[in-house]
């Protein structure tokens, strides 16, 4: 480990020192990640509801475990850390290969896609095949249980898009208006 990385890592170390859930890197040394969004189940079923069809249905319960075979190589959170993988935080409407700070390859690159349901579905089904010259390799080639995958993609929309700021109450619009 250069001193550069080294610093990194325990400066990132440093900020999520308070989290519980760990990781390792390149190295195999834990270090800490942080807590995804805290939805209450009244938002997730919403959150849910609102999907389309058929990850309106998915298992959330199943998601976050299927989610982690992925948590050696990806964090879900804000924080936006990237491990062997990028961070997954924003991804749905994120074009592929485009997030600053993480080296893609030039595969991801020139995929060309936004990342939505379908097109996620797709390459976690076989990502070899779907951007050849991708390092992303999952145990088997990719799931090929459409169900994990729709549970997983379901979860991952929930988990990884920014929580929506609330509305402004009637009285502060009166108020900025006035």
């Amino acid at each position: 480990m250069t001193m550069k990385q080294a610093v990194v890592l325990g400066l990132a170390m440093l900020a999520l020192g308070a989290c519980e859930r760990k990781a390792d890197n390149d190295d195999g040394a834990a270090i800490a990640l942080a807590q995804p969004i805290d939805y209450s189940p009244e938002e997730k079923a919403t959150l849910l509801a609102a999907m389309p069809a058929p990850f309106n249905a998915a298992d959330l319960a199943d998601g976050e475990k299927q989610f982690a075979k992925c948590r050696s190589c990806h964090t879900i959170t804000a924080e936006k850390m990237n491990l062997t993988g990028p961070h997954l935080y924003g991804v749905f409407g994120r074009k592929a290969g485009s997030e600053p700070g993480y080296p893609f390859t030039d595969a991801m690159k020139n995929h060309g896609v936004v990342w939505d349901f379908v097109t996620l579905d797709a390459y976690l089904e076989a990502p070899q095949v779907v951007v050849k010259g991708t390092k992303m390799a999952l145990a088997g080639g990719g799931i090929d249980d459409a169900n994990k995958r729709r549970n997983l993609i379901a979860y991952l929309k929930i988990e990884t898009t920014p929580r929506p700021e609330p509305a402004p109450a009637a009285s502060e619009n009166r108020s900025a208006s006035e």
